[in-house]
């Protein structure tokens, strides 16, 4: 890849959100500030080949989007009917509070998609494609769901939001609460989507944990009093803590149990333990608080086997019944294994399949229990099966390892 191309896909990475979210208070269309973004980084490939890589690109980026998409609107027929659209509201910043962290356009764009007047699978899909960039195949993986559903999923979402000219701006402290769960969501998916990449040949893509991390930063500047918002926070940074151990040199993915805890982020954990503490005092915590608790016993254990399963268990029951998802049952089984053996958590597992056809994580959770059982056979088709579904390198690359040993054959180089 040349330089140019180079720094035009790192801009992608980094700076896709806050270029069109500065566009879209040009255009307050989402379709045509997503074309006049998508012309602005085809238009950078070409200038910064002739005329070298730009010092900010972001803000090449944006200025360019921008000018697409005043021109864009300068020849529109409709531009005298249309003129006010392209000047926010004096009121659109009264709700904010004074600390200017929280005047981010991409939190605005966040609470933008997540309208309750859209559905809130739609609210979700759609902030994890415009304002994090995640690509329609990637979101419907994690949804479970067909491509071409999702992609008419998040086409109707936008043409909703234009069609009721839902305004581009903070919405007043009364009317957060009734975005903040799907906000959540897209926030806790697109950092899952960095922490282990869908595809590719890397284990993790950082710079989108790190945009999610950032995102929960600034919510909680917004509502600091929100438990919720702490628990997500919390639950980000537990899990963030762990990413220089990951993989191994070579790039081959290291378990749990094989990670160096040594070089875990102890000051991120120490803040998420507290974070977490705060969330779970006043009874009745939330989900994201409860997977924040989870994580932090985890990431505070001093040892993989010291770790207090019992006590996971207890936390994924409690979670189970704010939360009754198939995932949740699933991760709740690996703690089942660990308590109460791998016979008893296989029972709960095999229930779950009906629900999880196509997710990748039930055949690789299937296949360790049957190990441990020592039912090698049916574990080497649960290993085929998670290969089969996984695009990852790196988690591939893995899961044939334990194909291996299972059939007791030598890897593939």
């Amino acid at each position: 890849m040349t330089e140019p191309a180079e720094a035009v896909a790192t801009a992608h990475r980094r700076e896709w959100a806050t270029v069109l979210a500065a566009t879209v208070r040009v255009t307050r269309d989402l379709d045509l500030a997503e074309e006049c973004v998508q012309d602005a980084y085809t238009a950078a490939l070409d200038a910064w080949t002739r005329d070298g890589v730009p010092a900010r690109p972001g803000a090449w980026l944006t200025t360019a989007a921008r000018h697409n998409a005043l021109d864009a609107v300068r020849r529109a027929a409709t531009l005298r009917s249309k003129l006010h659209l392209l000047v926010e509201p004096a009121s659109a910043e009264v709700d904010l509070p004074a600390d200017p962290v929280v005047h981010d356009d991409r939190l605005r764009l966040v609470f933008l998609c997540c309208h309750p007047a859209l559905a809130v699978a739609a609210q979700v899909a759609l902030t994890l494609r415009l304002v994090c960039g995640v690509p329609t195949p990637d979101i419907a993986k994690a949804f479970l769901v067909a491509e071409p559903t999702m992609a008419a999923r998040i086409t109707r979402a936008k043409k909703k939001i234009t069609a009721a000219r839902i305004p581009f701006r903070m919405p007043a402290a009364g009317a957060l609460p009734d975005r903040l769960d799907a906000a959540l969501t897209a926030i806790h998916l697109l950092f899952t989507v960095g922490h282990t990449a869908p595809a590719g040949p890397e284990l993790t893509r950082n710079d989108l944990a790190e945009r999610a991390v950032d995102l929960a930063r600034v919510l909680r500047t917004l509502m600091p009093d929100d438990r919720e918002v702490r628990g997500l926070l919390a639950l980000l940074l537990a899990n963030h803590a762990r990413r220089a151990t990951r993989t191994a040199q070579d790039g081959r993915l290291l378990q749990l149990s094989e990670q160096d805890r040594s070089r875990w982020d102890l000051a991120a954990i120490a803040e998420a333990d507290a974070l977490v503490t705060s969330a779970l005092r006043g009874g009745g915590p939330g989900r994201f608080a409860l997977q924040a608790a989870i994580a932090v016993l985890h990431a505070t254990a001093p040892s993989y086997k010291e770790t207090d399963w019992p006590q996971i268990l207890v936390i994924y029951d409690e979670l189970a019944k704010v939360w009754p998802s198939p995932v949740v049952a699933l991760n709740r089984a690996v703690a089942v294994a660990m308590v109460d053996g791998p016979a008893a958590a296989l029972t709960e597992v095999s229930a779950l399949a009906p629900r999880l056809s196509g997710y990748r994580y039930l055949p690789v959770v299937l296949a360790d229990l049957l190990v441990r059982l020592n039912r090698r056979e049916e574990a080497a088709r649960a290993y085929e099966q998670a290969i089969a579904l996984t695009d990852n390198d790196a988690e591939r690359a893995f899961l044939v390892g334990r194909l291996a040993e299972t059939t007791d054959q030598e890897p593939p180089r």
